[in-house]
C-alpha cells in the first residue's frame, strides 16, 4: 500500500472582529431555532412517554444557551479595544460549537457546523504579510507609548518591576525607619561626615564644618549594620558614604516605602518580633534587635539598577570613539608625511663589537682581594 506525504500544516488566522460578530450571531440563532423545535416536539407528543424528548429538549435548551452567552460575550468584546482579536474568534467558535450541540440534541440537521469554514480560513501570504505588519506596527506603537510614559525600553521596565518586586520582599526585613532613609540619602551625597561623636551634613564637598545634624544613634547603627562606610580624613573627620549593600538597600528602601517603620519603637519591636526564634534568652534578643540586620544577599545580587533611554545616550555619546584619521595625509594640511624608516637587521652591526661579558667577569678574580664592590649592597 503507497504511503501518503504528509502535508505541511496550513497557516489559519483569526477571522476580523466583525466577522466573529456575524458567525457567532448566527450561530447562537440556529441554537435557539434547534431549541425551539425540541419543545416543539415535546408538544405534539401523543404518547404517554416523552421522557426522552423532555430530555433533549433541556439539552438543546442548555446548549442555546451557551451559545447565546458566548456570542453577547463576541459583542462586549468587540467594543473593548484591549481586547485581543483572538477573544472575538474564541467566542465565535465556541458559539459555533455549542449550536452544533444544540442542534444534534433537538435531532434536526446540523447546519452550524459549516460556519466553521468561515472562521478557519486559510490567509493567503499577502494576508499574512498583512498581519504581521499590522502586528509589528502595534507593537512599535505600544512600544513607544510605554517610553513616552516611562522613559525606559522594555529591558529596563523588566529591570524596574524586577527591584520593585524585591523591594516588597526585603524592604520590611531591613527593620528601618523613614529615619533610617534618610540618613543613607544624606550619605548618598557624599557630604555626611563624623566628628567629636556627631554626625553632620556639610553645606558644600570638602568643607567638614558646621551643617545640620544627622542623628548620631541611626547613623551608628547603620554604620555597625555596614550600610555606610567612613574614610579617615587627614584632620580625624570620617567622611560616610553608602556601601555597596547600603546603595542596594536604599534604592530598595525608595522603591517601597510602605515597608519602612513609623517610628524607632515600631521597628525595634519588628526586629524583635523576627530575633525571637533564634535565641532562647531573652537578653539575647534584646541585644539582637537593636542591631539592624544586613540585607539579604541574594537580593543585593539581584537587583540591577534601571537606565533610562536619555542616560543611554549620554554614555554612548561619552563612549563615541574617536574620528578616525583620513587615509591621504595631504587633506589635513600638513603635507606629505616622511616615510617610515624601516628596522634594521640585528646581525649586521655598525660598529665593532664590545668583549664578550664574560671578560669582565675575570677581572675581579685577579685582584688581591676577592670581594666585590656590590657585596655590602645585597647583604
Amino acid at each position: 500500500m503507497p504511503v501518503r506525504a504528509v502535508r505541511p500544516a496550513v497557516p489559519f488566522g483569526d477571522p476580523p472582529p466583525q466577522t466573529c460578530i456575524q458567525v457567532a450571531g448566527e450561530a447562537a440563532l440556529l441554537a435557539v431555532i434547534a431549541a425551539d423545535d425540541a419543545m416543539a416536539a415535546v408538544c405534539r407528543s401523543r404518547s404517554g412517554s416523552t421522557v426522552r424528548l423532555e430530555a433533549a429538549m433541556h439539552e438543546a435548551h442548555r446548549e442555546a444557551t451557551e451559545a447565546a452567552r458566548h456570542a453577547d460575550h463576541a459583542e462586549k468584546y468587540a467594543d473593548d479595544p484591549e481586547m485581543p482579536t483572538s477573544a472575538l474568534a474564541y467566542c465565535a467558535r465556541q458559539a459555533v460549537h455549542h449550536a452544533v450541540l444544540a442542534q444534534a440534541a433537538a435531532g434536526v440537521e446540523t447546519t452550524a457546523a459549516s460556519l466553521r469554514a468561515e472562521l478557519d480560513r486559510v490567509l493567503t501570504p499577502a494576508e499574512q504579510a498583512e498581519r504581521e505588519s499590522a502586528r509589528r506596527q502595534e507593537e512599535a506603537q505600544h512600544e513607544a507609548e510605554q517610553q513616552a510614559a516611562t522613559g525606559m525600553d522594555r529591558e529596563n521596565r523588566e529591570r524596574a518591576a524586577s527591584n520593585q518586586y524585591l523591594a516588597k520582599q526585603h524592604v520590611a526585613e531591613l527593620g528601618w525607619t523613614t529615619g533610617h532613609l534618610r540618613v543613607l540619602e544624606a550619605a548618598a551625597t557624599g557630604r555626611l561626615y563624623w566628628r567629636g561623636g556627631r554626625a553632620r551634613l556639610a553645606v558644600r564637598h570638602d568643607e567638614w564644618t558646621g551643617g545640620r545634624r544627622i542623628s548620631h544613634a541611626r547613623t551608628q547603627a547603620l554604620l555597625t549594620a555596614k550600610f555606610l562606610t567612613a574614610a579617615q580624613q587627614h584632620d580625624g573627620t570620617r567622611v560616610l558614604t553608602p556601601s555597596p549593600m547600603g546603595h542596594v538597600a536604599l534604592e530598595l528602601a525608595r522603591l517601597h516605602q510602605p515597608g519602612l517603620h513609623t517610628s524607632d519603637h515600631a521597628a525595634y519591636e519588628g526586629r524583635l518580633a523576627r530575633v525571637r526564634r533564634r535565641h532562647k534568652r531573652r537578653d539575647d534578643q534584646k541585644a539582637a534587635a537593636r542591631l539592624l540586620p544586613p540585607l539579604d544577599p541574594s537580593a543585593q545580587k539581584l537587583y540591577q539598577k534601571p537606565v533610562t533611554i536619555i542616560e543611554q545616550q549620554a554614555l554612548t555619546a561619552q563612549q563615541a570613539p574617536l574620528e578616525p584619521a583620513p587615509a591621504n595625509p595631504s587633506e589635513t594640511g600638513a603635507g606629505r608625511l616622511p616615510a617610515a624608516t624601516p628596522p634594521r637587521p640585528a646581525l649586521a652591526p655598525t660598529t665593532t663589537p664590545r668583549a664578550p661579558a664574560r671578560a669582565p667577569r675575570k677581572a675581579p678574580r685577579a685582584l688581591p682581594n676577592p670581594v666585590s664592590p656590590l657585596q655590602p649592597t645585597l647583604w
